[in-house]
């Protein structure tokens, strides 16, 4: 891979967030439930799921 690969990654995954963030939210609220995470804990869980969804879809759309 080369840098442009990466640049393009991240130009993709700006778009992507919008499909992210629900994902992130449901998630983060099943593992507060789950193991009772206290609010500062599920909001640091959502913002990181939500960025590795969205890399995750920008980057299997770029290389599909």
């Amino acid at each position: 891979m080369v840098f442009q690969d990466f640049v393009l990654i991240g130009a993709m995954a700006i778009p992507m967030l919008m499909f992210s963030v629900f994902p992130g939210i449901k998630i983060s609220e099943f593992l507060q439930e789950k193991y009772g995470l206290q609010e500062r804990q599920k909001r640091v869980v959502a913002v990181s799921i939500t960025l590795m969804f969205a890399l995750t879809l920008s980057s299997l759309l770029h290389f599909i």
